[in-house]
């Protein structure tokens, strides 16, 4: 079996892989003060609870944009199943291409994000990724990823919001019946939640406006908080909450690791 591990700046998702598809997922809270030990308690003790030995996973796949988080998680990915552990990075030998000015800073998370869309739609793609930053990723049905955007994610905007300014109350992002806010709590939820889902829609389409050769992108919305936005948007095609998840399987499937 594969554990799939995105470590992102605020969560972390864990995927468990026996074929193609997860038979367990988990998502806990990236925190870099956790030692090696209490990673492998927290991964041992998520495969118990789903019925698996830490024993039967054979290997294991990482990508990571939170250097903080990296070495300790694997160290206790590492204790807990005692697998060979791969992290992935713009080096790592994948059948895509960097196609940008400067290749060995894009982020891990969309380098496999690239490699599950070339694989998984076999056509030019848009992927949303909703998480701590909202990012774009341009790729192309060639496998090339040419670029894309960065913005702020919707808590992070939330987040930002509401320490800034005494009178806004923190909030639960739950999507507000209508856009008009009658209190300050509703007036937050819905200019976050529906000024987040504009702003989507107004990239999405500038991109497509710029896409090589004027073809449309398949535009695919993933990530932690893609259940949130995505039925708020015009123009999310396709939701894969799993995309990252399936872009290390890929990756570990591409490096011969055996699981």
């Amino acid at each position: 079996m594969l554990l799939a591990i995105d470590i992102g700046n605020s969560e972390i998702t864990v995927g468990l892989f026996e074929r193609e598809e997860p038979v367990g997922r988990w998502r806990l809270t990236t925190a870099p003060e956790r030692t090696p030990d209490e990673w492998a308690s927290v991964l041992g003790g998520f495969l118990t609870q789903a019925g698996h030995s830490p024993n039967e996973i054979r290997g294991v796949c990482l990508a990571s944009v939170a250097p903080a988080v990296t070495s300790s998680l694997v160290d206790g990915a590492r204790a807990a199943t005692g697998a060979p552990t791969t992290v992935i990075d713009a080096m790592t030998p994948l059948p895509i291409v960097l196609d940008v000015d400067e290749p060995r800073s894009v982020g891990a998370d969309r380098i496999v994000n690239t490699l599950a869309a070339v694989e998984l739609y076999r056509t030019d793609t848009l992927v949303v990724d909703f998480g701590t930053a909202t990012t774009f990723d341009c790729i192309t049905s060639d496998a090339r990823f040419i670029g894309g955007v960065i913005m702020p994610g919707l808590r992070t905007s939330a987040d930002q919001l509401t320490r800034r300014a005494a009178k806004l109350p923190a909030t639960e992002l739950i999507a507000p019946r209508h856009v008009i806010g009658r209190r300050p709590g509703y007036s937050l939820r819905s200019g976050v939640l529906y000024g987040t889902a504009d702003a989507v829609d107004g990239i999405v389409r500038r991109i497509r406006r710029e896409w090589p050769e004027g073809r449309l992108p398949k535009v695919i919305g993933t990530g932690g908080l893609v259940a949130m936005v995505a039925p708020l948007c015009q123009t999310i095609e396709q939701v894969n909450p799993d995309l990252t998840l399936h872009g290390l399987r890929i990756a570990a499937r591409h490096l011969k690791l055996q699981w």
